[in-house]
C-alpha cells in the first residue's frame, strides 16, 4: 500500500489510507486528538490535553487512582493505617486495636502503653506485672510456682526446703518461709546460715 501524503503518527493500510496511532486522527495521522474533548470524559476531574495523549488531575483534597478515577485523599485507604480506621463527618482517624496500644506520633502507627511501669496493671500480691504488645500479664512472683489448687489456678509458695533448690550450708537447717526461705546454723555453729563455722 502507498499513502502518497504519507501517515505521520500511523500507518498506510492501503492506497492513501491511514490508520493511526492512539492520540491522532486525520486523513494523514498529522493531527492531535484532543481525548479531554471525548464523550464519556476519559478523567473524572479535571483533563489536560497533551501531544497524542492526555493526563488527569484532580480536584484537591482527592487523589488520582492507577484506574483513572479520583478517590476522596481522606479515606482510610489512603491514610495507610496499621491496623484499623474509622471515618467521622470526613475526617479520618486511625484505631488501635486494644486499649494497651496508642496512636504513634505519626498518627498510623500504634505503639504499646507500658501497663507495668505505668501502675495500670493489676496483680495480686504474689505476682508480677509482665509487659507485652498491647496488653500485660501477671506471672508468679520468684518464690512461688502456678498451681491448680481447690478448682483454679493460683500462685503458690515453692517450699525451698522440700525441692532441695536452697542454698543453705551443710552444717545449717532450712525454714521455709513465704515466697523465700530463711537458713539458720545447726547448734554448735556460728554464721549466716550460707556460711556455718
Amino acid at each position: 500500500a502507498v499513502c502518497g501524503h504519507g501517515c505521520k503518527y500511523g500507518e498506510c493500510t492501503g492506497p492513501n489510507k491511514c490508520k493511526c496511532f492512539p492520540g491522532f486522527t486525520g486523513k494523514t495521522c498529522n493531527q492531535d486528538l484532543n481525548e479531554c474533548g471525548l464523550k464519556p470524559r476519559p478523567c473524572e476531574h479535571r483533563c489536560m490535553n497533551t501531544h497524542g495523549s492526555y493526563k488527569c488531575y484532580c480536584l484537591h483534597g482527592y487523589m488520582l487512582m492507577p484506574d483513572g478515577t479520583c478517590a476522596s485523599s481522606r479515606t482510610c485507604a489512603m491514610v495507610n493505617c496499621q491496623y484499623g480506621c474509622e471515618e467521622v463527618k470526613g475526617e479520618v482517624h486511625c484505631l488501635c486495636p486494644s486499649g494497651g496500644l496508642q496512636l504513634g506520633p505519626n498518627g498510623r502507627t500504634c505503639i504499646d502503653i507500658d501497663e507495668c511501669s505505668t501502675g495500670k496493671a493489676i496483680c495480686s500480691y504474689n505476682r508480677r506485672c509482665v509487659n507485652t504488645f498491647g496488653s500485660y500479664y501477671c506471672k508468679c512472683q520468684l518464690g512461688y510456682e502456678l498451681k491448680y489448687v481447690s478448682g483454679r489456678y493460683d500462685c503458690v509458695d515453692v517450699n525451698e526446703c522440700v525441692t532441695n533448690t536452697h542454698r543453705c550450708n551443710l552444717h545449717a537447717e532450712c525454714l521455709n518461709t513465704e515466697g523465700s526461705f530463711k537458713c539458720k546454723c545447726k547448734q554448735g555453729y556460728r554464721g549466716s546460715g550460707f556460711d556455718c563455722v
